[in-house]
């Protein structure tokens, strides 16, 4: 059995790179979360229903590594930590809002 090839490669395909930087579990809730502002990790552990620490955790790093968020230290007391949409992230808000809504 021989597979097809449509000719598409998914390093020229912008779509393809916006669906795998989403994918993932946990991954799409969270951009759509981070659309209302700051996020801190038990909150979204307490949103986020059914999900687990590490979970949450890797698909944040995750969505930092991508550019799509910013990790933000506060040093205020307490200390805590705040996700951010980035500059990146807030450009493929429009996007991100048209694929909802497929």
């Amino acid at each position: 059995m021989t597979a097809y090839n449509n000719g598409i490669n998914d390093n020229n395909c912008p779509a393809s790179k916006l669906l795998k930087m989403l994918s993932g579990k946990w991954k799409p809730q969270i951009f759509k979360l981070a659309l209302n502002g700051p996020l801190r990790f038990n909150s979204l552990i307490r949103q986020l229903e059914g999900s687990n620490k590490q979970a949450v955790a890797v698909a944040l790093k995750e969505l930092e590594e991508e550019g799509l968020l910013e990790r933000n230290v506060i040093k205020l007391k307490p200390l805590h930590v705040e996700y951010i949409l980035s500059e990146r992230g807030t450009s493929m808000i429009s996007v991100f809002q048209q694929l909802e809504g497929l």
